[in-house]
């Protein structure tokens, strides 16, 4: 389960039911999203027995599409059988999976784009698939080219519950560290996303090291929040650590929901994420005045103000990260201005009812074509 599936949720949460009836379907429920949605009571259909469409390469998709009318016809007689007008997918097997059904059974597709721009399905399916593609930051959005879907883009940021995005930071700060067996001055730096190579697990762990070289004065506790979805990664967070010497200082948390209370018991949230299209744990620390320090790459560029409302550091560079960390530590009245302003930041840009707004216009526009 990712930001994907909680920005699709939000929405899901808000639709007017007079106008949409919402319909969701997993192509199978074991694993957190299903007991996710069993737990908070949203009902949704099993899709019809078939295959999907994972993209591990570009030969491989192809001989997927080739080898799966049949599936595409079983989707296709479902969506017709529950007279779905829109299909909405989120991330990149759906997408390709859901694509071509949609078409024959004559609904909309919405492409939703929250990966990288150079995804090879959304620069070799989508222009033939999507009616509408609906990229999470300018970043992630489609490049022009003689195929492309850049002409049906539009860039929605993705939405927030910024009322509930509220926490009593000492609250939360003081149960993190009794939970955690911590002296009262430890400072906790949160590393908030599943383990896979891209969000650079084993870089927070290296900028924490920096940060006890340069300034071993400061109790320091990386606390790392996520799923190992690579194999191994999270074995080489522990073995790094280890080798690093400051075992003692990483603590693997593993998939927490609520994350709120463990975010807002953080002193700094650091983004070590490489090509991010627009993170949600980024926007959430900003929203519970956790201060940010984010790689200056992908959407991460577009969601801060670099001294504003966080700071911003070369990509992949574990000094520079300790360094801005160390600063921020040192200099409350700094944290405290930047913490302030990242907040009233994203209550303005990044609210559930804007991402509502701008999707159903979307809605609306693709219905009234189809009409």
């Amino acid at each position: 389960m990712g930001g994907s599936h909680i920005s699709a949720l939000k929405l899901i949460e808000t639709l007017d039911r007079g106008i949409y009836r919402p319909l969701i379907v997993l192509h199978s429920a074991e694993g957190q999203l299903g007991d996710f949605l069993h737990e908070h009571g949203f009902p949704f259909e099993h899709a019809p027995e078939s295959a999907h469409i994972t993209p591990t390469s570009m030969l491989g998709e192809l001989r997927e599409l080739v080898s799966a009318p049949r599936s595409f016809l079983n989707l296709a007689r479902f969506l017709r059988a529950h007279d779905v007008r829109i299909v909405h997918t989120n991330e990149g097997p759906m997408h390709a999976t859901w694509g071509i059904p949609a078409k024959l059974a004559g609904a909309r597709h919405v492409w939703h784009h929250r990966a990288n721009p150079a995804a090879r399905s959304l620069r070799y399916i989508a222009p033939f698939t999507a009616d509408q593609v609906v990229s999470v930051s300018a970043f992630a959005s489609p490049r022009p080219a003689i195929i492309s879907a850049a002409g049906k883009n539009t860039v929605v940021h993705s939405p927030f519950d910024t009322a509930t995005c509220t926490a009593d930071r000492a609250a939360c700060r003081a149960d993190a560290l009794a939970e955690l067996g911590l002296a009262g001055n430890t400072r906790l730096l949160g590393y908030f996303g599943n383990f896979v190579d891209r969000k650079r697990p084993l870089l927070f762990v290296e900028a924490v090291a920096e940060m006890i070289a340069c300034a071993p004065e400061i109790p320091i506790a990386g606390l790392m929040f996520g799923s190992p979805l690579e194999p191994g990664l999270d074995e080489a967070v522990v073995e790094l650590a280890a080798r690093l010497g400051i075992a003692d200082h990483i603590r693997i948390m593993g998939f927490r929901h609520p994350s709120n209370p463990w975010m807002a018991a953080c002193d700094l949230l650091l983004v070590t994420a490489v090509e991010e299209p627009f993170g949600r744990t980024l926007i959430e620390a900003m929203l519970l005045k956790t201060p940010v320090i984010a790689a200056a790459s992908g959407g991460n560029i577009e969601a801060i103000r670099e001294g504003e409302t966080g700071l911003l550091v070369p990509p992949d560079d574990a000094a520079a990260f300790a360094a801005a960390a160390i600063n921020l530590l040192e200099d409350s009245a700094l944290a405290s201005r930047i913490a302030e302003a990242a907040q009233a930041d994203a209550l303005r840009k990044f609210g559930i009812q804007r991402h509502h707004d701008l999707i159903t216009a979307i809605y609306r526009q693709l219905l009234s074509c189809a009409d």
